[in-house]
């Protein structure tokens, strides 16, 4: 049974606050707990403007969020580790290989392709990524 769940992917601050964000909002009634962070961090900083908005308009409050650097403790905790691409999977092995069994990409259930960043792109890329986002979470539902 999953209780801890960990999205991560690099700044924290457009993709995996949005799938975490998502999933909390789809995991009100139940007792699993998640987070988000990020293997560069933008430490402290809120969610980008054109992921906020977009959360906002899907009812997603996420004005609270600040971006997390991404610590072996932190995997070490989680009991599902979800990355935004395969790099993101490599990485995050390097950083703690005893936690390689836990590590999945979040569209793992589908074609199992990357989420591509949106960092600096037009909103497009944005909701580009909030749907790919959106059907990943969607797909880990029955999972959890």
């Amino acid at each position: 049974m999953f209780k801890r769940i960990l999205v991560i992917c690099i700044g924290n601050i457009c993709r995996s606050p949005m799938a975490e964000f998502l999933f909390r909002q789809q995991l009100t009634h139940r007792d699993i707990h998640v987070s988000s962070a990020g293997l560069g961090a933008l430490v402290g900083r809120p969610m980008d403007v054109h992921a906020m908005e977009i959360m906002k308009e899907h009812g997603i409050d996420a004005a609270g969020h600040r971006a997390r650097q991404l610590e072996p403790k932190m995997l070490r905790e989680a009991d599902l580790v979800l990355a935004m691409e395969r790099d993101h999977l490599a990485a995050t092995a390097r950083l703690a290989p005893e936690v390689s069994g836990k590590l999945f990409l979040l569209d793992k259930w589908h074609d199992a392709s990357d989420v591509p960043d949106p960092y600096r792109r037009p909103r497009q890329a944005f909701e580009h990524a909030y749907a790919l986002i959106e059907r990943g979470v969607g797909s880990w539902l029955r999972y959890l």
